[in-house]
């Protein structure tokens, strides 16, 4: 059986959100929201915007410094993390995202679009680097 992810990319103003599978094992981005309000309604905002996608799990990335320790974003995701797989019932894992936003950002360099299309982008990409690293990791076994 095919298990559905969402993948998230929490930020303090812009949530990125990307879906995919294990079967094709390819993420795609599929948008971003505001975050607004407080944990409990960034986490009904984000299973709003997911709910045609029928995921099965989540996928959110985890801010870890660059020599692994987690910092105060880190701990505010591991909430975001716990109160979504509360209100879901659903496995949420924590990926580690070190390099997404720049990956994001390398992918849009190679584009003609504005600062501020970029802006906008920015979160969604980053959500996709974040679920594709995890589904690669799991076709790898790792």
């Amino acid at each position: 059986m095919t298990t559905r992810y969402v993948g998230i990319d929490f930020g303090e103003k812009r949530i990125g959100l990307a879906v995919g599978d294990d079967g094709g094992a390819i993420a795609t981005p599929i948008g971003m929201i505001a975050a607004a309000g407080d944990d409990a309604g960034r986490v009904r905002d984000v299973i709003l915007a997911a709910q045609s996608y029928a995921p099965d799990e989540w996928v959110v990335g985890l801010p870890l410094n660059m020599d692994g320790t987690e910092g105060p974003q880190a701990r505010r995701v591991k909430i975001f993390a716990q109160l979504l797989g509360e209100r879901t019932g659903q496995p949420v894992h924590l990926h580690d995202e070190r390099l997404s936003s720049f990956e994001a950002d390398q992918h849009m360099a190679r584009t003609g679009l504005t600062h501020k299309q970029k802006k906008r982008r920015r979160d969604t990409l980053a959500a996709h680097a974040i679920l594709q690293s995890f589904l690669d990791g799991q076709r790898r076994g790792s």
